[in-house]
C-alpha cells in the first residue's frame, strides 16, 4: 500500500481529529496575540511568520501530537519550507508523527456579494499542487464564507469550490471544501439547509475516484449532514470551530457523531509562549484529548 493509500485509509476510518495549523497573513497577528506574542514583539511579515512556526513546531513536537488523537493537520504554505528536527514539515509529520499533511491554498476572500464571500482567484495552482504532492501533501483545504441564507449566494460559493476542487483532484490530491457558514448569522439555519442541498447536488456529479472532504461549521441540526457524510465520494466531513470557545465547540461536535473536528482556535487556546514546556505541554495534551474525545462521540 502506498503512502497515500494510507492516508486516505487514516482519513476515511482513522480515530482521531484534524489539527488546523494553518493561520495565515491574516490570520497570524491574531493568533500571536492569543499565545502571548505582541506584535511589538516582530517586526514585518517575515519575522510574525517566523513567530508563527516557532508556536507550530512548538505543537507538532508535543508528546500528545500524534496519529494516536491527531490524524491530520493543515499547514499553511510558507510552512511547507521549513524543518522540524532536519526534515521538511510535511514529511516530519507524516514519518515521525504519522498525521496526515494539508495544504491551505486558498488566498482570502472577495467581498461579500449576495450573502457570501467567495475566494480570491488561487495564482500558479496547478504549479503549487505539483510542488504539494512531491512534498508528500495529502490533500489541501479552501475556504469561502456564508453570511446570509441567500440560496444564488451559496450555489455561488459552492459552484466555485468544486470547480477548484476539481483542480485539486486531478492534481492527485483530496480537496478538503470548506464554505464556512458565519456562527453569528441571524438565518443561520436556513443557510445551512441551503448548503446541504447545494452540496449534495454538486457532489452527485462527482465520478468514481472524484473524492472530496468537507469541512463545515458545526450545524444548528444536529445530524443534518449525516446524509453528505455516508457518501461515496465524500471521505470524511470535519467540523470548524467557527469562534466558539473550546468547551462550546466540543459539545455541539458530540451532538454530530458523523464530523470529526479540524480545529485552530480552540486547539490552541491558553497556550502561551512564556509557559514552562511541561505547563505547555499539558495544556495542549488536555486540549487535544477533550478535542479528540468530541470527535468519538
Amino acid at each position: 500500500m502506498s503512502d497515500f493509500e494510507k492516508m486516505r485509509a487514516q482519513m476515511k476510518s482513522g480515530q482521531g481529529f484534524i489539527a488546523a495549523l494553518d493561520q495565515s497573513g491574516g490570520s497570524t497577528p491574531k493568533a500571536l496575540a492569543l499565545y502571548g506574542v505582541d506584535a511589538s514583539a516582530y517586526a514585518g511579515e517575515d519575522e510574525m511568520f517566523a513567530e508563527i512556526q516557532k508556536m507550530r513546531a512548538r505543537i507538532i513536537l508535543s508528546d500528545d501530537f500524534t496519529n494516536a488523537k491527531v490524524i491530520g493537520a493543515i499547514l499553511f504554505e510558507k510552512t511547507l519550507s521549513e524543518e522540524i528536527d532536519g526534515k521538511k514539515v510535511p514529511e516530519y509529520l507524516w514519518s515521525e508523527r504519522g498525521i496526515v499533511p494539508f495544504l491551505k491554498i486558498d488566498k482570502g476572500l472577495e467581498e461579500q456579494a449576495a450573502g457570501v464571500q467567495v475566494m480570491k482567484p488561487i495564482p500558479d495552482l496547478p504549479a503549487t499542487l505539483v510542488a504539494a504532492k512531491t512534498q508528500g501533501i495529502f490533500g489541501t483545504k479552501e475556504r469561502s464564507v456564508v453570511h446570509e441564507a441567500n440560496a444564488a449566494g451559496i450555489e455561488k460559493v459552492v459552484e466555485n469550490q468544486f470547480e477548484v476542487a476539481r483542480v485539486v483532484i486531478e492534481a492527485g490530491l483530496v480537496p478538503i471544501i470548506e464554505p464556512e457558514v458565519n456562527i453569528h448569522s441571524e438565518t443561520k439555519a436556513e443557510a445551512e439547509e441551503m448548503l446541504k442541498a447545494a452540496l449534495i447536488q454538486h457532489i452527485e456529479k462527482l465520478g468514481e475516484g472524484e473524492d472530496v472532504m468537507l469541512k463545515l461549521t458545526l450545524p444548528s441540526t444536529s445530524g443534518l449532514y449525516d446524509e453528505v457524510a455516508d457518501h461515496p465520494r465524500v471521505v470524511r466531513v470535519v467540523a470548524l470551530s467557527g469562534g466558539y470557545s473550546t468547551d462550546d465547540a466540543c459539545q455541539l461536535l458530540a451532538k454530530n457523531p458523523k464530523m470529526i473536528a479540524s480545529f485552530s482556535r480552540a486547539l490552541t487556546e491558553g497556550l502561551q509562549r512564556e509557559m514552562a514546556d511541561e505547563s505547555f505541554n499539558r495544556s495542549l495534551g488536555d486540549n487535544i484529548d477533550q478535542i479528540y474525545r468530541a470527535s468519538l462521540a
